[in-house]
This record gives C-alpha cells, sequence and structure tokens, in this order.
C-alpha cells in the first residue's frame, strides 16, 4: 500500500542568520583591498594551514583582538548507548581545539539580540 508522501522540514535556519565562507572571505578582502582573489586566496589558505600545523603539534595560537585556539585533551569516559542504556560504550580519551574569544570579539558579541 503507498502512502501520501509529506514534506518533512528540516530545522530550517532563521534567515537572518548567514554562513561566511572562505570564498565570501576572499571576494571580500579582494574587493577592499584591490588584490587579485587569486593571491588573496593564498594568503588566506597559508594562514589557515599554519594555524591547523601548529595545533597539530599540540602547539596555542593566540590572535589579539580575535581569540586563542588551543588544544585541550578530553579524558576518557563511560556513555550509554540511549537505545540500550544497561550497556556502557567506553570513550577513549582524545584531543580537540578548543576555541576562546578575544575581549573585542566578546564584547560585539554580546550586543546581539538574546533569541528567546
Amino acid at each position: 500500500m503507498d502512502y501520501p508522501r509529506r514534506a518533512v522540514m528540516v530545522n530550517p535556519k532563521p534567515k537572518s542568520v548567514m554562513t561566511l565562507t572562505k570564498r565570501d572571505l576572499v571576494i571580500r578582502i579582494s574587493n577592499e583591498t584591490g588584490l587579485v582573489q587569486q593571491q588573496v586566496f593564498d594568503v588566506v589558505q597559508k594562514t589557515l594551514d599554519y594555524i591547523s600545523e601548529a595545533l597539530s603539534k599540540g602547539d596555542k595560537v593566540e590572535l589579539r583582538n580575535f581569540g586563542v585556539f588551543e588544544v585541550k585533551v578530553r579524558k576518557a569516559r563511560v556513555g550509554r548507548n540511549p537505545n540500550k542504556p544497561e550497556t556502557d560504550v567506553p570513550i577513549p580519551a582524545r584531543a580537540t581545539v578548543k576555541f576562546k574569544a578575544g575581549k573585542e570579539m566578546r564584547a560585539e558579541v554580546l550586543k546581539l539580540p538574546a533569541k528567546n
């Protein structure tokens, strides 16, 4: 028996929220500086590569007035499978990247209206 198909809405984002991509950054910087987009892309990519390289070595990356990236190691713990709560699932320790916003960025973000 065929059932009628229903449209499923998957938590749509509000229209006022925008995602800033690497491409958006390149275009914006290129327009403001007059540099060729490929040159700007190369600089942005190299910057991100160096940040990733430093973090992969366990180093801290501090960008004044922006924020700090650092590697933190999460302890091993025991989790639970919600479908089988009686079964313990060991979760191993692992490294993860944490970001702490700088003072100026934090102040700008705090100006955003609170969501209900």
